[in-house]
């Protein structure tokens, strides 16, 4: 119930401190004093009933229950923030930095990105592309778009996808009635394999019960796009993340085993830096977007 909740400027107040771990860089920012930060924590803790901050010579620490609550915190109010600007607009053009690996940018992010703009045509979006996740240049993004497991600690992560994944052939391909055997025969003659993806061939024909000979590889590239469009002239098989074979599969420009499904744990994220005093809310607008689209395309 609204009467139960803490006073706003609390909460703020205490997202502050919890970032900066300072209460003197948080009363910097908020253009309070410390003495009134310090203030509205104590209030703060004596609505929760918990001690949120452990006071200590040099500084102040979370305490256990503070660092459960802090990501709670900061997520409603870049929620809050991002729904006021959804809703009323921005001031003037602002603009996204998007860093994004290479084949997710060309074969998922164009139509996302289409519709984005026609809904918010004042937040202009910067795309940069890479294929590694150690891309020095990622530190400078607002928002990023990874391929992995998920363990960045140094930001905030969200899934884009299930962790699934189609084998994908030449257009136009008959799977007949038995379609693991006809996709052995492919995968045998000409399987391409995608760098930092290797082992996809191997958990298919693991899944299949095939012999370790459908494995071997005939073409080696560096991503997704490009192993897509080797497909699609004709040149092999591959393994391609469901995020980004759908456009080939809906133009006929490929073809799949429709039962043949394969489930990895690696998948698309989508992450915002930790590093950043603020989460400006068009960046929670835009990964809140990409994340729908995904979702309901």
């Amino acid at each position: 119930m609204p009467s139960q909740l803490p006073h706003l400027l609390w909460i703020r107040t205490f997202e502050a401190c919890a970032r900066h771990l300072s209460f003197a860089r948080a009363a910097d920012e908020l253009a309070l004093t410390p003495a009134a930060v310090g203030q509205h924590i104590r209030h703060l803790e004596a609505r929760l009933g918990f001690v949120l901050f452990e006071r200590l010579p040099r500084g102040i620490r979370l305490t256990g229950i503070g660092r459960a609550y802090a990501p709670m915190v900061t997520g409603m109010l870049n929620d809050f923030s991002a729904a006021t600007v959804a809703l009323f607009g921005t001031q003037g053009e602002t603009s996204v930095t998007l860093r994004c690996v290479a084949s997710f940018a060309s074969l998922a992010l164009p139509p996302i990105l289409h519709a984005f703009r026609q809904n918010y045509p004042e937040i202009a979006v910067q795309v940069h592309t890479s294929i590694w996740n150690d891309d020095p240049d990622n530190a400078r993004a607002d928002l990023e778009i990874r391929y992995g497991n998920g363990t960045w600690h140094d930001h905030d992560v969200l899934p884009l996808s299930p962790g699934i994944s189609y084998p994908v052939c030449p257009p136009g391909t008959d799977f007949g009635d038995d379609q693991s055997a006809t996709l052995r025969t492919l995968a045998q003659s000409a399987p391409i394999q995608i760098l930092g993806m290797e082992n996809l061939w191997r958990k298919l024909a693991l899944a299949l019960d095939w012999a370790e000979t459908a494995t071997n590889a005939g073409c080696i590239v560096d991503t997704s796009a490009i192993a897509i469009e080797l497909v699609a002239a004709g040149d092999g098989c591959a393994i391609i993340d469901a995020n980004l074979c759908g456009l080939h599969l809906a133009r006929g420009l490929v073809a799949r085993p429709p039962d043949i499904v394969l489930h990895h744990e690696q998948r698309h994220y989508i992450l915002v830096p930790r590093s950043r005093n603020t989460t400006r809310p068009e960046v929670i607008i835009l990964r809140d977007w990409i994340r729908t689209s995904l979702t309901t395309g």
